[in-house]
C-alpha cells in the first residue's frame, strides 16, 4: 500500500481549494472601492475590471451608486450573488465589523489591504485578534493585512494596486514587502520575466509561507517559488512545507535583516520578529531552500536552475581565451567558498594534444586569445570529461579574431550534459550580443561578467548540497529508551530544589545517560575528601569548583589543572574556596569535583544548544576551549539530527579540516562524532526543560571522544511547559514505539519509520509478490522502480507533521531482528482535518494480524492529531482489506472508479 505515498500527493489538490479562491475566484467584491484619483480602492477596482479573469467584480461603497461606471452596493450583504473573494480597502478600525458582514454573506476568502494593525501597537494588535477570530469562526481565509494584494497572471486576476499586471510565466513570487513586490513587477515587464502567481502577504495574520508554498507546490503552472522574507512567522509550518516542495521545485529566498539594525527595521515594518539570521541560514539548509544574497540574482537563478543540472560538487573548471578574466573568476570562486578543480593528469595530456604549447597547463584553462570555435569545442569536450570537474564556466572576451556567435554555437552542443552544468560569460557589448542570444536560446545561461557566472555556480552548488541532505541515507544509530526517564528524574529533582543550574557533576550524569562519554568525575565536600578521591583516581588530577550558582567556573578561578600530588590538591581546594568566598560569598561554594587529567592530545570542540524564540532548540558545534568566543568557528543546525545531518553540521566548520588529520596527525573517528551529535540532539529534544547546554571542551582525539566539562541551565518552576518554544522540526515520535506478541507467538516492535530504514525497506519490497504490489498500486510496478533510492528516501525520511508511517519489525529471531514485515501509512490531506491511510504486509506474514494492529495504531495517532476523517482506497476485489477496515469501524462505499472502493472512518 505504499502507493499511497504517490497517490495521496495527487489527491491533496482538492482540499487546497481553500486557497484557490485567491487565484481563480468567480466573483470579487472590492470593499472601499472609490473613484478618487490616487486612492488604493480605485486602483484595485480598475486593475480588476481592466484585466479579465473570468469572474464578476462588485464595488462596495455605501456612499455611491456606481464606481467607475459599475453599479456599487452599500454593503457586502447587498451584493445579489455569492462572493468568493473580498478585497478590503478600508480603515483598520472598520475591518472587524466588515469581516462579520463577510462571514454572514458566506465569503470564502479576504485580502486585507489596509494598514494600521500590529505595526501600530497594542490597539492594532487587538484589531488583528478580533479580525482573525471572526474569520476562523466563519472559515474565511485571509491574506494580509498591510499588503499589496494578489495577482494571478495565468488567469488574468489582478487584485493589487500595482501599476500593471505581470506577464504570465512559471515563477511564483511571494513577498512580505509591497514596495519590493511592485519594483520587481515593474522590472519583470522590461526583462520579459513572467509569473504564475504574485502574493503580497503583509503581516500574515492567517495565511503564511507554509500554506502558500503548499498550494504553489501543487500548482502545475509554477516551476519555482521566489520569496522576499522579512520575518519567518510560523517556523514549523514554513519548514515543513518547504522541505516537501523543495524536492520537486526550487524555493529561492531573499531574507532581509542580516544585521541587527536591519532586523529591527524589518520588525518595525511587519510588527514581527525577524529571527536570528544564523538560525535562519541553518533552517534554510535543513529543508533544501536556496538563500540568495542579492536581489539582482534571484531571477537569474530561477532560470539557471531550470536550464542546467545541479553540480555534484563544488569544483569548477574555467575555459577562457584571456588570462585576466580567468584570474578574476578564480578569485571569486575561492572567496565564495567553492574551488577551482584540479585537472587530472589525463586531462592535461589530452589538452596538450589540441592546444598551443603555451596554454596555461592548469585551471583556468587559458586557450589563448586567437582561439576560434573549433579550439573552444575541443577544450570544452576534454574539460567536460575531467573526473575532478563538477561544472564548467566558458569565458569569451571579444578580440579581433574572435567569433562570439560561432563559439556560442559550438558551446550549445554541450548544453545537455546530465551531471555537469555549463555556464558562459560573453564579455563585451555589441560584438558579444549575438553570441549571448545563441547561448540563451540554446539553454546555456550567459552572464556579462565572469564573477556573476561564478556566483551562479556557487548558488547551484549550495542548492545541490542542501538537497542532497534530503536524499542521503544516514547510518543506523542505537537509541537508549531508558535514557529519557533517568534524565527526566535528574532534571526534575533540580527544578524542585529551586535551582536552574545543574552542577558540573549533574551535567555529566545527564550526558552519560545518553551515551555521551564523560571524564570520570567525583564530588568532594572537604579538603580531605578531595585528597582521598585524587589518590584513588591517580595523579595527575583536575580540581574544579562545585557550585549550585556559578555558571562559568574559570572566571571565578574555579579550575585547577595538572595537580600531581596531595599538597597540590589541598592548595587548589583552599584557593578555589577562598576566591569564591571573597568574590561571591561562602554560600556559592559547595565543594569541588575531582577528575583525572585527560590527555592533552586532541582537539577541543564545543557542542551546545540554546532555545530560539521562533525555532525552539538550536544546536551549535565548532572549535571549543577557552577561546571559543575569539575564534568564532561554529555552525548551527536544527534538531533532530541523523548521522547525515550531523556530518553536514561538522562540515560547516573550519575545524573539520583538522579533524580529518593534518600535518601527520591521525584523523579522529568522524562517524563516532556523528553518532555523539545524534545522541546529543536526542537529549535536547527529549528534555524540554533544558534552556541552555554546553559541552566545552569536548576533547576529540584519534583514540576517543570525551566531554571534559559541561554546563546545563534549565527553566525554573515559574515556567510552564506551554511557554517554552517548540522545536521547529517535529522530533521522532517515540511515544508510538511499542512491542506486541501476536496470537501465534510472533514478537514485533511497531514504531515510526526512520530515515535509516531504507536498506530494510529494500529487503521488505523484495518479499512482495506481484499480486500484493498490484493490489496496493492498482498496477504492476517492478522491483527496480519500487526500490529507487530517491523514492525510498522520501518514504523513510518523512515529516511527522504531515504523515506517519509505522513499521512492524521482528525482534526475537536470531539474525532476522530488524526485519520489516509490514508498514502502515497515514498521510494528512492539506487544507482540512482529513488523512488517507493504507497498510502493506509482506506475503509471508499476511493474515496474522499485523495489518489489523497497524491500522489500530494509526487510528490512535489520528485521534491524537485531532483529525476528523480517515479514508482509504482499495480494489473492489480485495475482500481481505475491506474486512480489515470494517473491523475498525470504517464504512465502505463506492469510489470514483467502478473497480475501486472507498473506506471512511469519522473520528
Amino acid at each position: 500500500m505504499e502507493a499511497l505515498f504517490e497517490s495521496a500527493a495527487a489527491q491533496t489538490d482538492n482540499p487546497k481549494r481553500g486557497l484557490s479562491v485567491f487565484f481563480s475566484p468567480k466573483s470579487v467584491a472590492v470593499i472601499g472601492a472609490t473613484e478618487r484619483t490616487g486612492h488604493v480602492g480605485r486602483a484595485i477596482l480598475w486593475n480588476l475590471i481592466s484585466s479579465p479573469f473570468g469572474g464578476t467584480v462588485y464595488p462596495v461603497n455605501p456612499k455611491r451608486a456606481a464606481v467607475l461606471g459599475i453599479r456599487a452596493y452599500p454593503s457586502i450583504s447587498s451584493v445579489p450573488e455569492p462572493v468568493d473573494l473580498a478585497v478590503l480597502v478600508i480603515p483598520a478600525e472598520s475591518v472587524p465589523m466588515v469581516m462579520r458582514e463577510c462571514a454572514n454573506a458566506g465569503v470564502a476568502g479576504a485580502v486585507i489591504i489596509s494598514a494600521g494593525f500590529r505595526e501600530t501597537g497594542p490597539r492594532g494588535l487587538e484589531l488583528e485578534r478580533e479580525t482573525l477570530a471572526i474569520a476562523r469562526s466563519a472559515g474565511i481565509r485571509l491574506i494580509g493585512p498591510n499588503c499589496l494584494g494578489v495577482m494571478c497572471p495565468v488567469s488574468g486576476l489582478n487584485a493589487t494596486f500595482a501599476p500593471a499586471i505581470a506577464r504570465s510565466g512559471t515563477v511564483a513570487l511571494i513577498s512580505q514587502s509591497g514596495a519590493i513586490c511592485t519594483a520587481l513587477l515593474d522590472w519583470s515587464l522590461r526583462e520579459k520575466v513572467g509569473f504564475s502567481a504574485v502574493v503580497s502577504v503583509g503581516s500574515m495574520l492567517d495565511i503564511g509561507w507554509g500554506a502558500l508554498i503548499d498550494y504553489l507546490g501543487s500548482d502545475p503552472q509554477t516551476r519555482s517559488i521566489v520569496i522576499y522574507m522579512e520575518s519567518i512567522g510560523d517556523a514549523r509550518s514554513f519548514l515543513s512545507a518547504a522541505r516537501e516542495v523543495a524536492l520537486s521545485k526550487p524555493i529561492l529566498v531573499i531574507k532581509a535583516g542580516r544585521t541587527e539594525l536591519a532586523a529591527r527595521a524589518a520588525a518595525s515594518h511587519t510588527g514581527s520578529l525577524a529571527g536570528s539570521d544564523a538560525v535562519l541560514e541553518a533552517a534554510f539548509r535543513r529543508v533544501g531552500v536556496l538563500r540568495i544574497d542579492e536581489l539582482g540574482d534571484i531571477f537569474n537563478m530561477t532560470e539557471v536552475l531550470a536550464r542546467q543540472p545541479n553540480p555534484t560538487g563544488p569544483c569548477l573548471t574555467i575555459v577562457t581565451n584571456a588570462g585576466g578574466p580567468g584570474v578574476l573568476a578564480t578569485d571569486a570562486l575561492i572567496t565564495l567558498g567553492a574551488k577551482p578543480s584540479s585537472l587530472a593528469a589525463e586531462t592535461i595530456e589530452a589538452l596538450n594534444k589540441v592546444l598551443p604549447p603555451h596554454w596555461s597547463h592548469s585551471n583556468p584553462i587559458d586557450i589563448i586569445g586567437d582561439a576560434g570555435p573549433d579550439r573552444y569545442e575541443q577544450a570544452i569536450r576534454i574539460a567536460a570529461s575531467d573526473p575532478n570537474t563538477d561544472g564548467l564556466l566558458v569565458i569569451m572576451t571579444p578580440q579581433a579574431m574572435s567569433d562570439p556567435a560561432g563559439i556560442a554555437r559550438k558551446l550549445v552542443s554541450f548544453a545537455a550534459l546530465k551531471t555537469k552544468p555549463i555556464l558562459a560569460s560573453w564579455m563585451g557589448g555589441e560584438k558579444a550580443s549575438e553570441g549571448e542570444a545563441v547561448l540563451n536560446s540554446g539553454g546555456i545561461p550567459a552572464f556579462p561578467f565572469p564573477d556573476a557566472a561564478v556566483r551562479a555556480f556557487h548558488y547551484m552548488w549550495r542548492y545541490s548540497y542542501n538537497l542532497r541532505a534530503l536524499y542521503e541515507t544516514p547510518a543506523v544509530t542505537d537509541g537508549n529508551s531508558r535514557a529519557a526517564d533517568s534524565a527526566t528524574r535528574l532534571i526534575e529533582s533540580v527544578r524542585q530544589s529551586g535551582r536552574t543550574l545543574l552542577t558540573e557533576f549533574e551535567s555529566k550524569q545527564l550526558l552519560a545517560f545518553y551515551g555521551i562519554p564523560v571524564v570520570e568525575t567525583r564530588l568532594a565536600a572537604t579538603e580531605g575528601e578531595a585528597v582521598n578521591v585524587a589518590t584513588a583516581l591517580g595523579y595527575p588530577v583536575a580540581v574544579k569548583l562545585n557550585s549550585f550558582t556559578v555558571t562559568h567556573k574559570t572566571d571565578m578561578g574555579g579550575v585547577k589543572l595538572s595537580l600531581y600530588d596531595a599538597a597540590a590538591v589541598r592548595s587548589a581546594y583552599r584557593e578555589i574556596q577562598d576566591t569564591v568566598t571573597a568574590k561571591l560569598g561562602g554560600e556559592h561554594f559547595n565543594g569541588v569535583t575531582v577528575q583525572p587529567m585527560a590527555s592533552a592530545e586532541g582537539y577541543e570542540l564545543i557542542l551546545g544548544s540554546s532555545v530560539d524564540e521562533q525555532f525552539g532548540s538550536v544546536l551549535l558545534f565548532g572549535a571549543g576551549g577557552q577561546l571559543v568566543e575569539v575564534f568564532q568557528d561554529r555552525a548551527l543546525a536544527l534538531p533532530p539530527l541523523n548521522t547525515t545531518l550531523a556530518r553536514r553540521l561538522i562540515e560547516q566548520t573550519r575545524v573539520f579540516t583538522a579533524l580529518q588529520g593534518v600535518r601527520g596527525r591521525k584523523p579522529i573517528d568522524i562517524p563516532e562524532l556523528e553518532h555523539l551529535l545524534v545522541h546529543f540532539s536526542q537529549l535536547v529534544l527529549e528534555q524540554n526543560w533544558i534552556r541552555e547546554i554546553d559541552i566545552n571542551p569536548l576533547l576529540a582525539s584519534p583514540e576517543a571522544l570525551l566531554a571534559l566539562d559541561a554546563r546545563v541551565v534549565i527553566y525554573g518552576l515559574e515556567t510552564n511547559l506551554s511557554e517554552i518554544p517548540k522545536p521547529a522540526i517535529r522530533p521522532y515520535p517515540s511515544k508510538y514505539v511499542g512491542q506486541i506478541v501476536l496470537k501465534d507467538g510472533l514478537a514485533l516492535q511497531i514504531r515510526p519509520i526512520r530515515p535509516d530504514d531504507e536498506p530494510a525497506f529494500v529487503r521488505f519490497h523484495e518479499t512482495l509478490s506481484d499480486e500484493s504490489v498490484y493490489r496496493r498500486y492498482f498496477f504492476l510496478m517492478n522491483l527496480e522502480s519500487r526500490i529507487r533510492h530517491e523514492r525510498l528516501t522520501q518514504m523513510c525520511f518523512i515529516d511527522y507533521d504531515r504523515q506517519m508511517a509505522l513499521v512492524a519489525e521482528r525482534t526475537n529471531v536470531p539474525g532476522r531482528s530488524g526485519e520489516i514485515v509490514g508498514v502502515g501509512r497515514l498521510i494528512k490531506l492539506s487544507g482540512n482535518n482529513q488523512a488517507e491511510v493504507a497498510v502493506l504486509v509482506s506475503d509471508a506474514f499476511q493474515n496474522r494480524g499485523i495489518g489489523t494492529e497497524l491500522v489500530r495504531r494509526l487510528i490512535e495517532f489520528a485521534k491524537d492529531e485531532k483529525l476528523e476523517l480517515l479514508t482509504a482506497s482499495f480494489l473492489a476485489e480485495n475482500e481481505s482489506i475491506a474486512k480489515l477496515f470494517k473491523s475498525h469501524g470504517f464504512t465502505i462505499g463506492d469510489g470514483m472508479d467502478p473497480d475501486v472502493q472507498q473506506a471512511e472512518l469519522r473520528l
